[in-house]
């Protein structure tokens, strides 16, 4: 359970093939899977992780991989589309995506709210983003400023809460969901270790839900202003329908 003298791992493909990594990665997918399960469309895409496949769950036909650079390819699936381009600057048309996962790119991102206005920006109205990442208050987080326990890749010092995640979907006009939170066992480089604390991970969803290692937060993209269009046919039967709703008030001053 100790950092011993091993180097920090800067790489977070790399971190996922540690026992902290694999114990993550396992929680984040049962996550996604079922928040894309659901999520309908024609286009969607996910920003970095090419060995991450977090859309597997998804029935949208068209699906893109986007990562930073040519190295990253190597890992992507074969059934995806695949792109390189910086997160900050997607190519794709303005309103062109039905669901954008992000997992942990803010976190090694330059500017990660320039990446959620790009993402604002690429998603159609009522389209679907989620998001992924180290939760900075919990162990999992605190322990990149202590010389032993759990530990992450080197570059905790970006990490975004959960909590300023939320306020910039807000900027963003995001209508958020609630956002769920896993992970409660120390994050031990041994596996042997690992699995001993997973016992953590019922009792921490119960007493000490905002304590999990990692979260993982999905978003609906809000337009003011619109007007749901119904049928031609929906409309005409309501017509019909409040014309004979009105009373016929009949006139009495010839009988009088």
């Amino acid at each position: 359970m100790t950092a011993g003298s091993e180097p920090p791992i800067v790489n977070l493909t790399a971190w996922f093939d540690t026992p902290p990594g694999r114990y993550a990665l396992e929680w984040e997918q049962r996550q996604i899977d079922e928040i894309v399960a659901d999520v309908f469309g024609f286009q969607a895409a996910q920003i970095g992780l090419p060995g991450f496949d977090t859309l597997q769950n998804n029935r949208i036909s068209g699906k893109t991989v986007v990562v930073a650079d040519w190295d990253g390819l190597s890992g992507a699936s074969s059934d995806t589309g695949l792109l390189v381009a910086r997160p900050e600057a997607l190519p794709f048309d303005s309103q062109s995506l039905d669901l954008l996962v992000l997992p942990h790119t803010l976190e090694w991102a330059e500017d990660p709210h320039a990446v959620l206005r790009e993402a604002e920006r690429v998603l159609m109205p009522e389209g679907r983003i989620v998001v992924t990442g180290f939760n900075p208050w919990s162990l999992w987080g605190m322990a990149s400023w202590l010389p032993f326990g759990t530990y992450l890749p080197q570059q905790s010092t970006r990490l975004v809460s959960l909590l300023r995640l939320r306020d910039w979907f807000k900027l963003l006009s995001f209508e958020a969901g609630k956002g769920r939170l896993g992970c409660f066992a120390p994050g031990c480089r041994s596996e042997r270790w690992l699995q001993r604390w997973r016992f953590l991970d019922a009792a921490g969803e119960r007493w000490w839900a905002p304590g999990g290692g990692v979260y993982a937060v999905s978003a609906v993209k809000r337009v003011g202003g619109m007007t749901l269009v119904t049928p031609a046919w929906k409309r005409k039967r309501r017509r019909r329908m409040v014309r004979r709703a009105v009373p016929v008030v009949s006139s009495t001053r010839g009988a009088q």
